[in-house]
């Protein structure tokens, strides 16, 4: 029987380690890709076998990487889901952004999903699978990290033309749009500052930030069959912070350092 595999890209972070051990409930097999094989490796190995979680080196910026990283998909079976988590983010203004952060801020979160959904779309038509884009509460609002901002909001629009374009032949494209979310990133900003988790549960009115098993339990509803009438759409996984957002982004504007 052939093996259902699906994508992880980012994979060696806190949300892709997460979204790669939820989508192992129902897929044989996880690509974790990754541009630092190390780290990947080391995510794959924390999670189980190598034959189950297979780590992958991948530049998502580069055409020719995310080219080969799909021919190993391709080799270890039936590609039914891709999720297109690898992402970050660099000034924190628009005066301060320089151009290079523009362009790379916009490769790595627009540019990347892109060309690896090029790279695995007629995978995906022979499996009728589904793209999941991890996209960002940046991407509906003005929260700062404005050019990491208008790729994540392009990237929204990117996921409805897939779900326009491809709905034809069985492919389902949805997003996620998470919050601030407690991975190691903001726990090194706890260790600075004891509060900033207190300070920023004002805006969530969960009274938490978000886990990174919050999302990855969404992404693992998106691809599953639960899901086969939802296409097109961003689901918020903000403990509520969106729903708030006309008060904080009121307070950003008046608070904003320019």
């Amino acid at each position: 029987m052939t093996k259902s595999v699906a994508i992880v890209t980012g994979a060696a972070g806190d949300i892709g380690r997460a979204i790669a051990s939820r989508l192992a409930d129902d897929h044989d097999v996880i690509l974790l890709v990754d541009i630092d094989m190390a780290a990947a490796e080391k995510a794959a190995r924390a999670l189980g076998s190598a034959e189950r979680f297979v780590a992958v080196s991948c530049d998502v910026t580069s055409e020719h990487s995310v080219a080969e990283m799909a021919k190993t998909a391709a080799s270890l079976g039936a590609l039914k889901t891709l999720v297109n988590n690898a992402g970050a983010a660099r000034a924190v203004s628009l005066q301060s952004t320089k151009p290079e952060d523009w362009r790379a801020d916009n490769a790595l979160n627009l540019e990347a999903p892109f060309l690896c959904f090029s790279a695995v779309a007629d995978l995906l038509k022979a499996t009728q699978g589904s793209v999941v884009n991890i996209a960002s509460v940046n991407g509906m609002h003005v929260f700062g990290h404005p050019a990491y901002s208008a790729a994540k909001a392009g990237l929204l629009h990117f996921t409805k033309l897939v779900a326009v374009e491809y709905g034809k032949f069985g492919i389902r494209s949805n997003a996620i749009a998470p919050g601030t979310v407690r991975t190691q990133a903001w726990e090194a900003r706890a260790a600075a500052n004891p509060n900033v988790f207190v300070e920023a549960r004002r805006w969530y009115p969960l009274q938490r930030v978000v886990d990174p098993k919050d999302v990855a339990n969404a992404v693992g509803f998106l691809a599953s069959a639960q899901a086969n009438g939802i296409t097109g759409v961003c689901l918020p996984v903000d403990c509520g912070l969106t729903a708030g957002q006309a008060e904080l982004a009121r307070t950003f504007s008046q608070s904003a350092d320019y």
